[in-house]
């Protein structure tokens, strides 16, 4: 084999390992397509628990809104900004409860937020209003609050100002993974009373919507592991590849031909 030969199979070579597949980029594909076009239902999220460490948003109205001023100290909570929600919002302490104003510690850990909703409203009527206040609650998550890292746009720690986020809109929210980001292995780490929990989804695999962990609960910990095309540091793409190994052979004719003289 000529040194031409050679060179030529070690770029066509190079080529090929070093740039990304374009399967590894495409999300949620039908890899058991057999032609037809195949419905698959995503995994209904579960009501989420409350854990220590949420903020909730305490909202009380009633014909006199003089009556429940007290109460509200979230009221417009819509829309104040993260920081200010947190610290008007009723914070879930070490020992599951809440401190509200009159009606003291509350416990809601592993209530749902519908639960804690009929909890105080069961509390106001019992000891401070009767039926004819027609007092209405909102009880709600001051903001879902997730942390991603690794290979997305912006990492850190994000808020959505909805109930239900599934992973597809977090990554978004985070400015989508990059290139050489891992979109077969997202590691989600997940808070729940029994522990920490950890789990790898195909974010490439459509049957990812099936997948308990394809919805979100606050305080989830998303990560992107990068791809080994990263490490190799050849290139993303065809262009870039062929560049670096155009550089890299130039480089090593001129050291060549110093050497030589």
């Amino acid at each position: 084999m000529t040194k031409n030969s050679f060179f030529i199979l070690l770029l066509i070579g190079t080529f090929f390992t070093s740039c990304i597949p374009v399967k590894d980029l495409v999300y949620l594909q039908d890899k058991n397509a057999s032609g037809e076009q195949n419905t698959v239902a995503a995994v209904e999220s579960k009501p989420y628990r409350l854990q220590v460490n949420d903020v909730l948003s305490v909202n009380i109205k009633a014909i006199d809104p003089k009556l429940v001023s007290i109460f509200n100290t979230t009221e417009g909570s819509q829309g104040k900004s993260e920081s200010e929600l947190y610290f008007t919002g009723f914070t879930v302490d070490d020992h599951g409860n809440i401190r509200m104003p009159i009606l003291g510690e509350i416990n809601v850990i592993g209530y749902t937020l519908e639960e804690v909703r009929i909890l105080i409203e069961k509390k106001l009527l019992a000891e401070y209003f009767n039926s004819e206040a027609n007092i209405f609650l909102t009880v709600r998550l001051a903001g879902f609050r997730y942390t991603i890292n690794g290979e997305v746009g912006t990492t850190g720690t994000k808020t959505l100002f909805q109930e239900h986020v599934n992973i597809m809109e977090a990554i978004a929210n985070a400015g989508d993974i990059t290139v050489t980001g891992n979109r077969k292995e997202v590691t989600i780490i997940r808070q729940t009373p029994t522990g920490m929990q950890m789990h790898d989804i195909d974010l490439t695999d459509v049957n990812v919507m099936k997948s308990p962990y394809f919805y979100l609960q606050p305080n989830d910990y998303i990560y992107i592991k990068p791809l080994k095309q990263k490490t190799w540091g050849t290139g993303k793409t065809g262009i870039e590849s062929i560049t670096t190994i155009i550089t890299v052979l130039s480089l090593a004719t001129t050291v060549f031909l110093l050497l030589r003289n």
